[in-house]
């Protein structure tokens, strides 16, 4: 039997501590940074209100997924929708317009993390199918006042600059439902704590 006194137990006890840090490393609030064509745009993520929503884009960020990937959706005055991993990625040779938006990952869908968070302009939303529960990589920034969306999309973040450069997107036409012909992409991704 192995006998510990108070400093040798102190010694362990702090030891474990010491090789468990580096799991615990990232401080501070997420924030998914994407550079665009013309701009850097700084989202913080909003881990508190929906933990499995933030957990999955930081996954795919931190994976390179959103990398080359085309806004495939924007409509004037209400939103940009990016985030088709499948099928978004612009550098890819298969790039199709028209499959665009039709997809996510290869992880499962994430269910609603609905909160009482309002669609204003700069909010970070979920895009989905009609179920709501859909949820898998795909997301969309409002560029004004959306708040007919409250309750039924889950809000996961907020722009906190940049807005410039979103509003500076490639719109879609209306009766096209804001299928951008020649999209603009996202440059790169990244994480980043503060």
């Amino acid at each position: 039997m192995i006998k510990f006194n108070r400093r040798s137990f102190a010694a362990l006890v702090l030891g474990a501590t010491l090789v468990a840090a580096p799991a615990f490393a990232q401080t501070g609030t997420p924030h998914l940074i994407l550079t665009l064509e013309d701009g850097v745009v700084d989202i913080e993520l909003l881990p508190a209100i929906a933990p499995k929503h933030v957990e999955r884009v930081v996954a795919l960020t931190e994976a390179g997924e959103y990398d080359n990937v085309v806004f495939h959706r924007v409509i004037d005055g209400f939103m940009a929708q990016t985030g088709d991993v499948q099928n978004g990625d612009s550098s890819d040779a298969s790039y199709n317009l028209q499959m665009a938006g039709t997809g996510g990952s290869d992880m499962p869908d994430v269910e609603a993390e609905f909160n009482s968070e309002s669609f204003q302009r700069g909010v970070l939303g979920a895009a989905r199918s009609q179920d709501p529960n859909s949820f898998n990589s795909q997301f969309f920034i409002t560029t004004a006042d959306a708040s007919f969306l409250d309750g039924q999309y889950t809000v996961f973040g907020k722009v906190v600059s940049g807005m410039e450069a979103i509003d500076a997107l490639e719109k879609g036409p209306q009766e096209m439902n804001g299928a951008v012909a020649n999209p603009d992409k996202i440059v790169s991704a990244a994480i980043e704590y503060k």
